[in-house]
């Protein structure tokens, strides 16, 4: 892995990940009051599961993390588009697919880095202009 994208995306999946796999009180407390809404959560994991594999052939993952994405991407692909409307803070609250989701982050974790129990990223500060 010697291209800084690549650090970086695998970077970004690897926090993405670890905010998957947090217990549900733990991702909603990293919501907080941001009302972030559903499916661009999906389409986020899903584009990172989807550049996986070139990562790993590049050497940014190892074969195994890539089956466990690719088992993530599959299932993030099967909710229903019904599911992914609204805030991702009450699917994450109301829908079985998210505990899943949840089971299948902790494995890549697991599997990536010897433990699904990771820091959480820093939440992104909305933009407001007044600088």
């Amino acid at each position: 892995m010697n291209h800084l994208g690549d650090a970086h995306l695998r970077t970004w999946t690897l926090r993405f990940m670890a905010l998957l796999a947090a217990d549900t009180q733990d991702q909603l407390a990293w919501l907080g009051e941001r009302e972030l809404e559903t499916e661009p959560v999906v389409e986020e994991v899903e584009l990172l599961c989807r550049i996986s594999e070139g990562l790993a052939e590049r050497g940014a993952f190892e074969p195994r993390n890539l089956r466990d994405l690719q088992a993530i991407g599959r299932r993030l692909g099967e909710i229903d588009a019904a599911c992914r409307v609204g805030l991702w803070a009450n699917a994450l609250a109301t829908d079985p697919e998210w505990d899943e989701i949840r089971s299948l982050a902790r494995q890549f974790l697991l599997t990536t880095l010897g433990d699904w129990r990771q820091p959480l990223p820093r939440p992104v500060r909305p933009h407001t202009g007044d600088h």
